[in-house]
């Protein structure tokens, strides 16, 4: 009987465990473990002995603050993650936060859940000024006309960013066809972009806010040109952990105050430029609750 007790108690005290919430998790460890993706600028990205920077996160630094109102003592520890094991980390409490140009999906939602969205874009190319026509004609509203002469023969390969929903997308594009084209996985949009400028591919392709800051990095941007056109809807929202109302709400709460304050914009203006504006009226106008 003693034993079937004390069997009871730590089933009791293993749910009891189970079911904390995230603040209480914060509170009993000290620290918030922010995690981030390296390789999404102006969104996400570091360099070596500094903290990361980007857009996604100074909103997760926004969370932060409005956690410390409740837990003044806690510290704050980033960790980088990649798309292939940040979901697993955020499910597994192993961070706490995921950060950067994270898509919000119904697949994605079955592991973590999602604060309110913190920007919209969507998938298109990063080509060469002489990537194959059939591609400047997909991607590009005036595609360039060339001589026939200076006409490349293409490699028939598109490349893309390993574990994205663009790369997804493509692939269940692809396989509805009788193609000739192939994909190939990058671990990281650096090495797509290189691949891109020594012709090893035709085209880059992920979401088109990414590619404007990838194609700055170029040895030669004037040489490289980024698709007008969309073929995917990309909202970006920070992951955090499923089936926690209480710190869902907190999160939106911080994002809603920070998005309807003064400083709001000029953060916009900091990475996105003279886009500010508009991407400042559209998040106002359709992710403040």
């Amino acid at each position: 009987m003693r034993r079937f007790l004390l069997a009871n108690l730590a089933l009791c005290l293993s749910a009891f465990a189970a079911d904390a919430g995230t603040l209480d998790t914060l509170t009993e460890r000290g620290s918030l473990r922010i995690g981030y993706i390296a390789d999404e600028a102006p969104f996400s990205s570091s360099k070596p002995g500094a903290d990361p920077a980007g857009y996604a996160i100074d909103l997760c630094g926004k969370i932060a603050d409005e956690i410390e109102h409740q837990l003044p003592q806690l510290k704050r520890e980033y960790v980088e993650m990649t798309l292939a094991n940040g979901f697993d980390a955020v499910k597994d409490e192993k961070v706490d936060l995921l950060c950067g140009a994270i898509t919000v999906n119904l697949v994605r939602r079955e592991i973590v859940d999602f604060s309110q969205p913190i920007f919209l874009t969507g998938a298109s190319a990063l080509l060469r000024k002489d990537s194959p026509n059939y591609l400047q004609t997909l991607f590009l509203d005036e595609p360039a006309i060339r001589p026939v002469s200076q006409r490349v023969t293409s490699t028939n390969v598109i490349g893309a960013r390993a574990s994205t929903t663009t790369a997804a997308t493509l692939r269940e594009a692809l396989a509805t066809q009788v193609s000739k084209t192939r994909i190939a996985d990058f671990e990281t949009h650096e090495d797509g972009l290189k691949a891109l400028e020594n012709h090893e591919i035709d085209a880059y392709i992920a979401d088109q806010v990414l590619l404007f800051n990838l194609a700055t990095r170029a040895r030669d941007p004037s040489s490289l040109e980024v698709g007008d056109r969309l073929f995917t809807h990309e909202p970006y929202a920070i992951a955090l952990r499923r089936d926690d109302a209480d710190f869902r709400l907190l999160a939106d709460r911080a994002l809603t105050d920070f998005y309807l304050s003064d400083d709001f914009l000029p953060l916009l203006e900091t990475y996105f430029g003279a886009e500010a504006p508009m991407l400042h009226t559209q998040i106002i106008m359709e992710h403040v609750p």
